[in-house]
C-alpha cells in the first residue's frame, strides 16, 4: 500500500497479467455460460449463434474502450473515473450509480446461483453464506483471493471441456423437433442475455490501483481473456446445440440436460459441481469490482467518506467489502434469481454506454481506439439494453433517474449557505 506522512493513500500494486486475466476469466466464465444459454435460445432461436455473435462484437468495444481508458487512467473506479474524466462528474457518477446497484444486483444472482446448484431447497440460505464467505476472502487481501479464483477456473474450465467432448461426439439431436419462429428483436434480445455472461472483463479495468505496470497489463489482460472466453462460449454453444437442438430453449440447467441426453448421466454431479464453483468465481470477482468502485465513489463523497478507508495491514477497501457484502447477503436472502438478473443487464449496458463515450474523446496521443470502436460500442449498449425484457427495462430506467435525482440533490444542498 502506498503512505503519505505515513497515512494509507492507495492500494498496493501486487497483480500481474496471469492474475489480471484470471480474475477476469473467473468472472467472464461463470454461471453464464451454464443459465444463460437456455433463456438466450429461447428468446433467439435458431438465431442463437448470431446472438452470440453480436454479444461478443458488442463486448469486444466495450472492452477494448475500457482497457484504452484503464491503461490511461489506472485508478480503481473504472468508468466511474472516465466518464467523470472524460464527460464530467454527472457522467461518471452516473456510470458508478449503475454499475454498484446493477452488480450487487448481479453478485446476488451468482450467489442463488451457487444456492440452486448446492442445495436447492434452502438456495438463499447457501447463498448469503456463500457472499459472507467469500466476502471474508476479499477482507484478507486481494492476492489470495486472486489464487483462489485462478483454481476455480482451471476447475471450471476442465467442466467445460468435459461437456464440449461429450456434447460433440454424442449423437445428433432429434431432427424431427423444429425451432420457434424467431426475429431480430429476438436475436438482440438473446445477444443481451448473453451480454451478461461477458461482462466481467470489467473487473480488471477496477483493480486499477491494484495491477503492476497497467498501462501494458490491463489492456493486454483484458483482450486475453476476452478473446479466451468467447472461444469457450462458442464451443459450449456448438456443443450445445449439437446434442440438444430445438431443446436447448428455455432449459434451466443446459448443460446438465447435454450429458443426460447424451448418455452419461454420471456425469450430471460433476456439471452441477462446476456450476456451483463457477458462480462463486463469479461472485468473488464481482465483489472484488463492486467494492473498488463504492471505494472510489466514496473518495468522492457521493458515499459515505467513511467506506474510503484502506485497510493499513491487508491494503484492501474493508469497510467498502464489508458494507457491500451485508448488502449482498440481504439481497441473496430475498431477491428472486431471474429479476436480480434483468436488473443487472440493464446497469451494466448502461455503465459500458459510458464507457464507449469517453473512449470517443481520447485522443491519439491518449491512446485512442479505431473511431468505430467506440460507436459501435455505444449503439450496441443502447439497442440491447432496451431490447431487454420490459420489467428489466423499466426498472433500470427507475433505478437510474433515482440516482440522478439524488446526485441533483446532494449539489443543491451542498451549494445551501
Amino acid at each position: 500500500m502506498r503512505h503519505t506522512g505515513g497515512a494509507v493513500t492507495g492500494l498496493d500494486r501486487r497483480l500481474g497479467l496471469t492474475d489480471a486475466v484470471v480474475i477476469g476469466l473467473g468472472a467472464m466464465i461463470g454461471a453464464g455460460i451454464f443459465a444463460a444459454l437456455g433463456p438466450a435460445a429461447a428468446a433467439a432461436g435458431p438465431g442463437l449463434p448470431i446472438a452470440l455473435a453480436v454479444a461478443a462484437v458488442v463486448a469486444y468495444c466495450n472492452a477494448t474502450s475500457s482497457a484504452r481508458l484503464a491503461a490511461r487512467y489506472p485508478d480503481s473506479g473504472g468508468t466511474y473515473v472516465y466518464g467523470r474524466q472524460r464527460l464530467g462528474a454527472f457522467w461518471g457518477y452516473l456510470a458508478g450509480w449503475g454499475f454498484v446497484v446493477g452488480k450487487t444486483a448481479s453478485c446476488a444472482a451468482m450467489a442463488l446461483t451457487v444456492g440452486s446448484y448446492v442445495w436447492p431447497e434452502h438456495a438463499h440460505a447457501v447463498a448469503v453464506v456463500a457472499v459472507l464467505a467469500l466476502t471474508a476472502v476479499n477482507y484478507v487481501g486481494v492476492q489470495k483471493a486472486a489464487w483462489l479464483t485462478r483454481a476455480i477456473v482451471v476447475f471450471v474450465l476442465g467442466v467445460l471441456a468435459v461437456v464440449v467432448v461429450v456434447g460433440l461426439s454424442a449423437p445428433a439431436a432429434d431432427s424431427s423437433a423444429r425451432w420457434a419462429a424467431w426475429s431480430a428483436t429476438g436475436v438482440l434480445q438473446g445477444a443481451g442475455l448473453l451480454f451478461f455472461a461477458f461482462a466481467g472483463y470489467a473487473r480488471i479495468a477496477t483493480l486499477g490501483e491494484e495491477v503492476r505496470d497497467p498501462a501494458r497489463v490491463i489492456p493486454r489482460a483484458v483482450t486475453v481473456a476476452l478473446a479466451f472466453t468467447l472461444f469457450v462460449y462458442a464451443a459450449v454453444t456448438l456443443a450445445l446445440l449439437a446434442v440438444l437442438g430445438p431443446a436447448l430453449a428455455g432449459a434451466v440447467a443446459p448443460l446438465v440436460d447435454a450429458v443426460r441426453v447424451a448418455g452419461h448421466p454420471a456425469l450430471v454431479p460433476l456439471v452441477r459441481t462446476g456450476a456451483a464453483v463457477a458462480a462463486l468465481g463469479s461472485l468473488l470477482a464481482l465483489l472484488l469490482g463492486v467494492s473498488r468502485t463504492t471505494l472510489a465513489m466514496a473518495r468522492d463523497r457521493h458515499f459515505p467518506h467513511r467506506l474510503a478507508a484502506v485497510h493499513p495491514r491487508f491494503g484492501v477497501p474493508h469497510r467498502a467489502e464489508v458494507v457491500i457484502g451485508l448488502i449482498v447477503a440481504v439481497a441473496a436472502g430475498t431477491v428472486d434469481l431471474r429479476d436480480a438478473i434483468g436488473f443487472s443487464s440493464f446497469g451494466v449496458l448502461a455503465y459500458y454506454a459510458v464507457a464507449n463515450a469517453a473512449a470517443w474523446t481520447l485522443s491519439p496521443a491518449e491512446g485512442r481506439p479505431p473511431r468505430a470502436v467506440p460507436v459501435i460500442g455505444l449503439a450496441g449498449c443502447v439497442i440491447l439494453a432496451f431490447a431487454l425484457p420490459l420489467s428489466a427495462v423499466v426498472t433500470g430506467v427507475v433505478v437510474l433517474a433515482a440516482g440522478a435525482a439524488w446526485y441533483a440533490a446532494r449539489r443543491a444542498l451542498s451549494r445551501e449557505p
